[in-house]
């Protein structure tokens, strides 16, 4: 498809195989797009229909009904390393007009927590057990479609007591295991990979450190290597929590506000606006001490990004893909927004002779807190 990359594309119910050579020399387009937080992550293809098409038994014939579920595993092979864009299923079909009597077949699809979100279950019991026990016992169902969980106990464990109240599922897997997220301060998401037919289910905080990725670098002559890359700095998008925690004695709630940094939420920029907004979450003095403060440092974490950058860039250009959910450097865009990123999303669009990523980068405040970036 395009010189140093190679594009798979597996399909099939449950266990995806590769995919008929007639349906990858139709493959007009990909489309996928990688979402940061708890949101769902998706994808498109578009193919070309012609009148004998396999991909009219293929594809139109499975949204009616013997196979329900159709599963997309879509690989990109770049330098002999694999990468794995998606694993989901399909969800929605159309046949669009090209002209020339020509018609294109778009399909649609989520990655994987989509099966998830099929049937309530309301009023499955969960005795005895704290809320990571009762994520891996739902994220257990979906062992045979490659789902691996990865979930991090909360800092407060509430284990009830059987006697006194016993946990009930409300809603469908997916809704229910946010919701536990949620209460938590945590997000849910499936990670496709490592390796093709496998992903991760990650419950867990919104960790915002490790190795970053190589610097994007704009307005640097020959060592360009993104296309686009723009900034922008708004401190009204920046919100301070206050939680409130109820005094035992004399059932009066205390407000605490709540920084937005923590271990696994470094600062990445040295200088942090002041946050124009408070917002109370009186809700948490429901809640026990800690599991209030880990709520209120959840969303001082999802309201404390200031800088935002977006662009797009040539992944042969830069030379690996980029990824959601990873750190990135950036040099070339002076010093008030050279540093470290946070990638929170990333689209991916594939077609026959380019590869380009449009994403989306945050960071807390201005002035990079590292010397260097990797190149």
């Amino acid at each position: 498809m395009l010189k140093g990359v190679n594009l798979q594309l597996y399909i099939g119910p449950a266990v995806p195989i590769p995919a008929p050579r007639e349906v990858i020399d139709a493959l007009l387009q990909v489309q996928v797009q990688v979402n940061g937080g708890d949101t769902q992550s998706g994808f498109e293809l578009t193919f070309s229909l012609s009148n004998r098409s396999p991909l009219h038994t293929l594809f139109l014939l499975t949204g009616g009904s013997s196979i329900p579920i159709m599963r997309v595993v879509i690989v990109a092979m770049m330098n002999g390393s694999a990468e794995v864009l998606m694993d989901g299923v399909m969800t929605h079909h159309e046949v669009r007009p090209a002209g020339n009597g020509k018609s294109n077949l778009v399909v649609k699809g989520k990655d994987l927590s989509a099966l998830m979100d099929f049937i309530e279950l309301d009023g499955i019991p969960f005795p005895a057990m704290p809320p990571v026990v009762r994520v891996l016992a739902v994220l257990a169902k979906y062992a045979a479609f490659g789902v691996i969980p990865l979930t991090i106990p909360s800092v407060v464990e509430d284990i009830p007591i059987p006697i006194e109240r016993i946990p009930r599922q409300q809603g469908t897997d997916y809704s229910y295991v946010k919701q536990l997220a949620h209460e938590a301060g945590y997000v849910f998401y499936i990670d496709p990979g490592p390796l093709p037919g496998t992903s991760r289910a990650y419950w867990g905080p919104e960790i915002k450190v490790g190795p970053a990725q190589p610097a994007l670098n704009t307005d640097m002559d020959a060592h360009t290597n993104v296309e686009s890359l723009s900034f922008k700095f708004d401190k009204e998008s920046k919100e301070m929590p206050i939680v409130f925690i109820q005094n035992q004695q004399t059932k009066v709630p205390i407000p605490i506000p709540i920084p937005d940094i923590t271990p696994l939420n470094p600062p990445l920029g040295a200088i942090p606006p002041l946050p124009p907004k408070l917002k109370f979450l009186s809700n948490t003095a429901k809640q026990s001490p800690l599991s209030a403060v880990m709520t209120g440092l959840a969303y001082a974490s999802q309201h404390a990004d200031a800088v935002t950058g977006t662009g797009s860039l040539n992944v042969v250009r830069y030379g690996r893909i980029l990824k959601s959910r990873q750190l990135v450097g950036v040099r070339g865009a002076g010093a008030a927004f050279d540093g470290l990123y946070y990638v929170k999303s990333v689209t991916h669009a594939i077609k026959h002779g380019e590869y380009k990523q449009n994403f989306t980068l945050v960071r807390n405040g201005l002035l990079s807190t590292v010397p260097r970036v990797p190149a």
